[in-house]
């Protein structure tokens, strides 16, 4: 089955400017942790990067315990999804497994490079996995029996923000999977576009070929130092700390919405989807004009349904007083 087209539709700013009060992203509310905000205002953008990247790949593989070879960098989440499709497509896969309600860029790369939709994971050359993951925060749903029969991509991008619950997927199983994190959302410095992917064991063969598929220096200055920043002990007590307060919000957020009659789904995480009252795209499309943005979930196939990122408590306040004030059809 082909995949339909799907619109690239993202929280943030948009052709309106930045939200005065953005609830439409995932990024951490706590930010930008301030010494990686350092680190990237202090980065020599005079200069191009090691093209190698030795103490970057050294640094996030001790990170993560692992060999060096196995870090594979990337320009974005976004940027290596793009380039996984490419190379299982040049391999000679033809079909992808995507989560039921999943990032769009997972679809927008399939249907670039003619792969075509599989109904379960057993039956895919690629399967995308995200835990935990958007827009529900919640566990992945739909793992293959086997981990490693064909590539399966697991994105890491919300797990250092996990408030609750454990990682379905641990110790020998996780090396048998790639797994990809994007940590500017946990340091609240989306702006700045930088990954990387931790390669399973075995899969030498498979690195190099997506080295020879990415462009030269395919981070910038600042991605380095952001994901250098990411390695170091003060980054992880800051966001530590954050985790904490995130945690505070939430409960208070959730409240506020079940008190005014919103359903709210379950989640690990510091977003969560819920249902107003009201017809939820009227709704979205009133609070912008109002300086407030909700993330509208139509696009991940949940109509009807908004998700929130967790923010402090006077946007909350914000957001109920707008909420209370007007009439939305």
């Amino acid at each position: 089955m082909t995949l339909p087209p799907l619109p690239r539709v993202h929280g943030g700013p948009d052709a309106l400017g930045a939200p005065q009060v953005d609830f439409s992203t995932n990024s951490n509310a706590c930010g930008p942790c301030p010494h990686a905000l350092a680190a990237v205002q202090a980065a020599d953008a005079t200069r191009y990067p090691d093209p190698t990247y030795t103490l970057l790949r050294a640094a996030l593989a001790h990170r993560h315990g692992v060999a060096d070879w196995r870090v594979v960098l990337a320009g974005s989440a976004s940027e290596f999804i793009f380039r996984m499709t490419a190379w299982v497509r040049r391999e000679g896969g033809a079909k992808v497994h995507l989560p039921p309600h999943a990032y769009g860029d997972y679809a927008a790369a399939a249907q670039a490079w003619g792969l075509h939709k599989a109904d379960t994971a057993n039956h895919a050359d690629l399967v995308w996995a995200c835990e935990p993951a958007s827009p529900t925060g919640q566990a992945h749903v739909g793992w293959p029996q086997a981990l490693a029969r064909c590539p399966l991509v697991l994105d890491c991008a919300y797990e250092p923000l996990r408030l609750s619950g454990q990682p379905t997927l641990q110790g020998s199983q996780r090396d048998a999977v790639w797994q990809l994190f994007s940590p500017n959302k946990a340091l609240g410095l989306t702006g700045v576009r930088a990954a990387y992917a931790i390669a399973p064991l075995g899969a030498e063969a498979a690195v190099q070929q997506l080295e020879t598929l990415a462009p030269s220096w395919v981070l910038g200055a600042h991605g380095v130092a952001l994901l250098m920043a990411w390695t170091q002990a003060d980054t992880q007590a800051w966001l530590q700390t954050s985790l904490q307060t995130l945690a505070g919000w939430k409960q208070r957020q959730i409240g506020l919405l079940q008190a005014a009659g919103w359903s709210v789904q379950p989640s690990d995480t510091p977003f969560f989807c819920a249902r107003p009252p009201v017809d939820a795209v009227a709704l979205c499309a009133a609070l912008r004009t109002q300086g407030i943005k909700l993330r509208d979930v139509t696009s991940f196939g949940l109509l009807g349904w908004v998700r929130l990122g967790v923010l402090p408590p006077a946007a909350q306040d914000a957001l109920m007083l707008v909420m209370a004030e007007k009439t939305f059809a």
